[in-house]
């Protein structure tokens, strides 16, 4: 008689079985979808806008920007970011460029403009902000060439420990990596585990660079690295730092002219403390070493990112933070029900609970009040509303994702 089966095991293979026949089907249509021309760019419709002070304590008045790309990468506060631009974006009629049939633009395929919902040659958009594998040439065809360029990076050990928990249960290579803590497992001997070439991979090492679209199995000291960091930095105006998200945001205001009250927001996307794997100082190291590229990348940008903050001044800054933060406070009092963000079994609304990942992370969400005041009603749904939902509010038909949730839904918790 033969050895019975690990259930689980089983369900994962079928599960992986399916994830592989459907980026199947997606490379197999890929050289159709993303046959692209050179065409002339249409003019974009630009919006009225006021000319506002957008500074409590400089008279400085200015226009504000709304032909912007930002570089949506993963795992660096980026859903709540993304939450922001919609609901800028919806305040003043602007253009996104959207996905078609999920929620990113077939990453990890380099983008092309054809992957964009009825796209049409020559189209002109005011936004792009979804996830995708960076392609300026591309990018730059869909908007004016006024487009402010932005993007936001995270610690890449902060960012490994998180993609590693999230991801880990599209990436069959970490399947097998044996011990109740397989972070701390996997970082012990990475090249024992490790496979380059193995499916989703580069989830596992150097994930922002590689959203970028560069190689990302590169050490630190190759030069393809350093031409990376001075690409990025000359096509990207601004890059923000997860870590400190409020002044990152603050900077993000001051550069397209907002105001403060576009910057409001809930955390989005973020999972719960018992789904978080502490880090030693020792894990740590090893983590940023294994994603060396990436620790070279962030340390550059964080360096700008401060020497901005410097320029900007350290006690507006502070006050500007402070006021964020009260701005924030008062809304978390006017939208939820107090209880701050909540386990998906807690949330009393189907749409608004968010999407979770295969394995054991906990994606929190939040409870709309019961008794909301009618001008702030719109407001705080939209601040509270998951990715995936917004998106579909905003036209887009999701068979994709939401086929990948009833696959998952309906046969791994078998």
């Amino acid at each position: 008689m033969g050895r019975r089966s690990n259930p689980r095991f089983v369900h994962k293979l079928i599960l992986g079985s399916l994830a592989i026949c459907i980026m199947g089907f997606y490379c197999f249509t890929a050289p159709t979808l993303l046959t692209t021309n050179s065409v002339s760019l249409a003019s974009c419709a630009q919006p009225y806008i006021h000319v506002w002070n957008n500074s409590a304590t400089e008279k400085v008045q200015c226009k504000p920007k709304v032909n912007l790309m930002f570089m949506k990468t993963h795992k660096t506060a980026s859903s709540t970011l993304l939450n922001i631009i919609f609901r800028f974006g919806e305040k003043i009629k602007l253009k996104f460029a959207l996905p078609d049939g999920r929620n990113d633009f077939f990453y990890p395929s380099s983008f092309f403009r054809s992957q964009v919902k009825s796209y049409q040659p020559g189209q002109c958009y005011n936004i792009v902000c979804n996830h995708m594998r960076f392609n300026a040439l591309e990018v730059e065809k869909l908007l004016p060439a006024d487009a402010f360029f932005f993007t936001i990076l995270r610690d890449p050990a902060k960012l490994f420990e998180s993609s590693f928990h999230y991801y880990k249960g599209y990436v069959p290579q970490t399947w097998r990596i044996p011990g109740q803590n397989k972070l701390k497992e996997f970082l012990t001997n990475p090249k024992r585990y490790f496979n380059p070439k193995g499916f989703n991979s580069f989830y596992l090492r150097n994930l922002q660079l590689f959203d970028f679209g560069f190689e990302n199995n590169l050490e630190a000291g190759d030069p393809r690295v350093q031409q990376s960091i001075e690409y990025i930095a000359k096509r990207f105006q601004l890059v923000l730092i997860s870590d400190h998200f409020e002044e990152s945001l603050i900077l993000l205001k001051d550069a397209l002219c907002w105001q403060m009250e576009d910057l409001l927001f809930f955390k989005l996307n973020a999972r719960s403390t018992v789904s978080v794997s502490p880090m030693s100082p020792e894990l740590r190291d090893k983590a940023r070493e294994w994603n060396s590229a990436d620790w070279k990348l962030y340390r550059h940008f964080n360096a700008t990112f401060w020497a901005r903050v410097e320029a900007y001044g350290w006690r507006r800054m502070e006050e500007d933070v402070r006021e964020l933060r009260r701005r924030n406070a008062e809304m978390e009092a006017i939208c939820t029900d107090g209880q701050g963000a909540v386990a998906p079994e807690d949330i009393t609304d189907e749409r608004m609970k968010p999407w979770e990942p295969i394995g054991e992370a906990t994606i929190l969400g939040y409870n709309l009040g019961p008794d909301v005041d009618q001008q702030y009603s719109e407001l705080c749904r939209k601040m509270l509303t998951p990715e995936i939902q917004y998106l579909t509010d905003l036209g887009v038909n999701l068979w994709m994702t939401r086929l990948w949730g009833w696959l998952t839904d309906n046969i791994l918790s078998l």
